[in-house]
């Protein structure tokens, strides 16, 4: 399949030298043996932006590239890697190595190594490229990454790439998704298999919620149902799209984390061992059904729910919930508890129960102002004692 794209490989030194940051990175590199690599060169290469910057080093080196760049460092030893924020720009450091797995799906064991090993170690061909921060920006392509990414094909290095990291086939559908690429036949053979049973459910978890970020994540979780990786329930698909939607407009604007209500659309749970759970899908389905007749009816449904529960809700057609997020959820009393112990209620539950029945009766017009509020409160916490 040839795509209509806008690769152009002889504009690489050009977008590359327009990449933000890149003369300071040149002029901390100096003769270093560094190079920008994986999706930072798949996005040059599209031509699109890049806001992360991918720096692998051979023979060590990343303290002192780090140390050079300045900024805000996180260091992770066990990887040799660095984490650089500056004005603005994250720059991820490594150092070039090769990697081991002592059993499927765990943490790879590494060692230093060239970088050919380090780009053979990486998950698809489109990912699996180079340019030298020093010299000429040439583009170093040992696994026809560059074919690959003019033909919109996801293809794997090497065979046991899926077993190794099963989390690689998450990551497949999360790139398909977001250029609408397909994968090579061997490539989709062996996602198929791919056993994510042997991959902690925080790595997984991680996966998911890159995916859930994504523009089009309706289509990435839609293609590992395909690949029977991930069973959908039947309209999830178009749940996530009206989470989405629905984060997009009025009071709903910034309410909840978008990758999380999208996950929760597409797996019916919040991440996590608590999320798991609990099933936020039909408890959104109840909130959505439910029809309340009053303010204080809508308050009391909606009150102890979780964002993420009233944004599926409201995707799933509860529309009182606009209101309650408009009007009703910021609805306080100008009376509080030590208003009802000077009058003489004992401590206790009495004084809960006062303060419930009159913020119900200022919820729904039948108490106004101060003395109205706490007249329905004494009532309520004398009648109940």
């Amino acid at each position: 399949m040839v795509r209509d794209t806008n690769i152009r490989p002889e504009l690489l030194p050009e977008r590359l030298q327009a990449l933000p940051g890149i003369e300071r990175l040149r002029e901390a590199a100096g003769d270093a043996r560094a190079y920008l690599v994986g999706g930072a060169v798949r996005d040059l290469l599209l031509g699109g932006d890049r806001t992360d910057i991918d720096i692998a080093v051979e023979g060590g080196g990343v303290d002192e590239l780090a140390s050079r760049l300045g900024g805000e460092l996180t260091t992770h030893d066990r990887f040799a890697t660095a984490k650089v924020r500056l004005n603005g720009l994250e720059v991820d450091l490594a150092a070039t190595r090769a990697e081991s797995y002592p059993r499927p799906g765990a943490l790879p064991e590494v060692r230093p190594a060239g970088i050919d090993e380090d780009l053979a170690r990486r998950d698809f061909t489109i990912n699996a490229m180079a340019v030298p921060l020093s010299g000429d920006a040439k583009l170093i392509d040992l696994h026809g990454g560059l074919a690959d990414l003019e033909r919109g094909i996801l293809r794997i290095i090497h065979d046991r790439s899926f077993v190794d990291d099963p989390t690689r086939a998450l990551r497949a559908a999360r790139y398909a998704a977001r250029f609408g690429f397909e994968l090579e036949p061997r490539t989709a053979e062996l996602l198929r298999a791919a056993e994510l049973g042997t991959v902690s459910e925080d790595r997984l978890e991680a996966e998911l919620l890159r995916l859930a970020a994504e523009p089009r994540a309706r289509r990435g979780f839609e293609l590992l149902d395909e690949w029977g990786l991930l069973t959908l329930d039947s309209g999830a698909g178009e749940l996530i799209e009206g989470v989405t939607a629905t984060l997009q407009r009025g009071p709903w604007k910034r309410l909840a984390d978008p990758a999380l209500a999208v996950h929760a659309a597409a797996t019916g749970r919040a991440p996590g061992p608590a999320g798991r759970l609990r099933d936020l899908r039909s408890s959104a389905q109840k909130l959505a059904t439910a029809t309340p007749g009053r303010p204080s009816e809508a308050v009391e449904l909606a009150r102890d729910r979780s964002e993420v529960e009233l944004v599926l809700a409201r995707a799933l057609g509860a529309e009182w919930l606009d209101r309650y997020l408009e009007e009703w959820r910021g609805v306080a009393l100008e009376i509080g508890g030590e208003d009802l112990l000077a009058t003489g209620v004992p401590e206790g539950p009495a004084v809960g129960r006062g303060l419930a029945a009159a913020l119900r009766a200022k919820l729904d017009g039948e108490a106004s102002g101060r003395d109205q509020e706490l007249a329905v409160a004494l009532k309520a916490a004398r009648g109940a004692g």
